[in-house]
């Protein structure tokens, strides 16, 4: 295909192909399949994609095919592969200017970039990797960030091959430039926080989105870029920083509006930090033992005490219960039973985690976990009130305790309570034998507390067996409340019930089972019930 008489015939097919009449559309597509596979068709496309005076729908539609090009015709072994010397002219097309103005338009470029990188880096581009940190260098804003784009994507598809030889590359790779990337993001970081205290919010939201991006360059390097990273000072340095950074950060939230451009950029940033934090304790647990204290003492100041108050968010809340679930029941911190066959790093990680997990420390997890997160808010309350079934459902979401803040709370007690019973169980007693007889009907707190308190003792069930005479709470305490007939005590019946659910495979006498299928005839005429049941 000639270049210059086939551009002209090239570009008119794009533009019908971007028509909403199926009647154009339709042989504009046949066109364009038949001509992939003809040489210099995709040196067309990057002259039309390239070319920024044309319609954006048509250069749009120039990359994707581009882009469907590099999977299907790259590798030297496909059928009707692209030619050595067509690829050689694509490679330096690709990188010779990083000036694309439209942001959705930059990002596939950055994403084809990088599905070539793949295959050819760094044996057949060895320009690539030095072309785009000399272009984050430059000045101007939209070359530097459109190259930063870029260099990210480059980094995340490098980080996830998996052969041998690839691993050994990308280890090469990122110790060249790990300095530079470090440096990178400390300079956007470091300008962000100085725009942002002299109220220059539009300045600031640019670094910040240069913040972001060095930063995902960083979390691919600091955890897949090293074999043993514990060893490298400036990685163990990147990551010491993670933690004044967050703290930094979260103070800036308390002076940024809401509705602020700044601000849904700044939580990103602030969850890409605990991400960083997460991905390295699981791809290097041993490497990670030297952050475990201040990992814990971080994420529990900012979650069960006051110092969060004001500054987290609910996604914050939940990485930051993560990373101590993480520790907590990682069996690389668990020595065995015969402490002679445990490693030496084992028993670090062990001994620093005992050291943490005081009775104080635990006594405090547990309380605010089960009176202060437990406890259903208003919006759920609402919810229940509006649409039973929607609710049931959003308490009972799969593998949701990642994400959202009740499941993982739930899962969070279990682990530590899991860990921990010898400790917790007294605590969690106390808070049972604090709630027993009637509750003030008035007191809204009051019957959330104990629903909260129940719904721990039914997580826990497994654990309190030796602990708790279920049978005798069933008779004395909990078939009179399952009998309390009050609307405000709904949410007591339907904790109740489920409680009873949780233990009846645990410990419930057979002979107790009547009385129960008769406490839960009468519940079957409370509507917001039965869906529970």
């Amino acid at each position: 295909m000639d270049l210059n008489s086939a551009s002209t015939v090239v570009l008119q097919v794009l533009t019908q192909a971007t028509s909403q009449d199926t009647a154009v559309l339709k042989p504009a597509e046949e066109q364009l399949k038949q001509w992939e596979t003809q040489p210099g068709f995709y040196s067309v496309l990057l002259n039309i994609f390239t070319n920024h005076s044309l319609d954006v729908n048509v250069r749009w539609l120039a990359v994707l095919y581009f882009k469907n090009g590099i999977d299907r015709y790259w590798r030297r072994v496909a059928p009707h592969a692209l030619s050595e010397e067509e690829k050689t002219t694509l490679r330096a097309g690709l990188i010779t200017n990083f000036n694309e103005p439209v942001n959705q338009i930059a990002t596939q470029i950055s994403v084809l970039i990088a599905k070539v990188a793949r295959v050819d880096c760094p044996r057949q581009w060895p320009e690539l990797i030095p072309t785009l940190v000399e272009s984050v260098k430059v000045q101007d804003d939209l070359q530097q960030h459109r190259a930063l784009l870029t260099f990210y994507h480059v980094t995340k598809t490098l980080a996830s091959k998996r052969l041998a030889a690839d691993r050994k590359l990308f280890y090469d790779l990122t110790s060249n430039i790990y300095s530079f990337a470090c440096s990178l993001w400390n300079h956007h970081t470091d300008t962000f926080l100085q725009q942002i205290c002299t109220g220059d919010e539009a300045a600031a939201a640019n670094s910040l989105e240069r913040t972001l991006l060095s930063l995902k360059v960083l979390r691919k390097l600091t955890v897949h870029g090293f074999v043993e990273p514990h060893w490298n000072t400036e990685v163990m340095g990147f990551l010491h920083a993670v933690f004044e950074r967050l703290k930094q950060f979260l103070e800036c939230s308390r002076s940024i509006r809401a509705e602020s451009i700044c601000r849904d950029r700044l939580e990103k940033t602030i969850i890409l930090f605990t991400k960083v934090l997460l991905d390295f304790l699981d791809q290097h647990p041993f490497s990670f033992t030297a952050l475990i204290q201040r990992s814990l003492e971080f994420s529990v100041s900012y979650v069960f005490t006051e110092a969060g108050e004001g500054v987290v968010f609910e996604q914050f809340i939940v990485q930051c219960m993560n990373l101590i679930k993480m520790i907590v029941k990682n069996y690389a911190y668990k020595p065995s039973k015969n402490i002679e066959d445990s490693s030496p790093e084992t028993l670090e990680a062990h001994k620093i985690k005992t050291a943490f997990f005081t009775y104080p420390t635990l006594m405090e997890i547990c309380r605010r976990l089960v009176t202060h997160y437990f406890l259903l808010t208003k919006e759920e309350l609402t919810m229940w009130e509006e649409d039973p079934e929607s609710f049931t459902v959003e308490e009972t979401g799969g593998d949701s305790w990642k994400y959202s803040l009740r499941p993982c709370t739930e899962v969070l007690f279990i682990d530590i309570f899991h860990e921990y019973n010898q400790t917790l169980t007294p605590v969690l007693l106390e808070m049972v034998h604090s709630l027993q007889g009637s509750t003030n009907m008035e007191n809204t707190n009051a019957i959330l507390i104990k629903d909260a308190v129940y719904n721990a003792v039914g997580l826990a069930a497994y654990e309190l067996f030796d602990s708790v005479d279920f049978d005798q709470w069933f008779k004395n305490q909990l078939l009179a409340e399952l009998q309390v007939s009050h609307d405000r005590y709904k949410p007591i019946r339907r904790r109740v019930i489920w409680l009873i659910g949780q233990w009846i495979s645990v410990k419930f006498k057979s002979d107790l089972r009547p009385v129960l299928y008769e406490a839960i005839r009468n519940l079957l005429q409370d509507r917001d019930l039965v869906v529970s049941i």
